[in-house]
């Protein structure tokens, strides 16, 4: 099929929006099974800032390796 360049822009960027949702995904989910305690809780029921402030460290560093992988 022959789509147009604005098409095939929008379907590349649903395509790596949806590969960067996946990495997300996956690296919470070995965040969450490697500690020895629950993250929700800690962050949702005794209100840990740190622990938010760590975990959404690790998801904006994810979201800078996934951009540099995508642009190079």
């Amino acid at each position: 099929m022959d789509f147009s360049p604005a098409i095939r822009v929008f379907l590349s960027t649903m395509g790596y929006t949806a590969f960067g949702l996946v990495v997300f995904g996956i690296a919470f989910w070995i965040i969450v099974k490697i500690t020895p305690f629950s993250i929700v809780k800690e962050i949702r029921d005794d209100q840990n800032t740190s622990l938010a402030v760590l975990i959404g460290s690790v998801i904006l560093g994810l979201a800078l390796i996934i951009s540099a992988a995508i642009h190079s």
